[in-house]
């Protein structure tokens, strides 16, 4: 791809950006850093290699529900000074 100032000028407008000359003249060499990197990586031969979704494999990292023993309401409320009506009572909330 053919990178001057002409396309940084078009890429500036897309997004909407007012850059200066001076900017302008750097992000061209930018750009061309940046697109000779990927062209680099289509070099690559990536024939037998097998299409990757995610980079790490998604596991299910939910437990059973299960029932289980629990604090009844008055072990839950004995450490605390404060409750009100059998719950917690916490900060006024506007």
């Amino acid at each position: 791809m053919h990178v001057d100032k002409d396309f940084i000028r078009r890429v500036a407008t897309n997004a909407r950006l007012e850059l200066s000359e001076k900017e302008i003249e750097k992000f061209v060499s930018q750009f061309k850093e940046i697109l000779d990197a990927f062209s680099k990586l289509d070099e690559l031969n990536t024939k037998d290699v097998e299409i990757q979704i995610q980079p790490v494999e998604l596991k299910n990292a939910l437990r059973e529900d299960t029932i289980c023993p629990s604090l009844s309401q008055e072990d839950a409320l004995s450490n605390t000074q404060h409750k009100k009506d059998g719950y917690f009572k916490g900060p006024r909330a506007l």
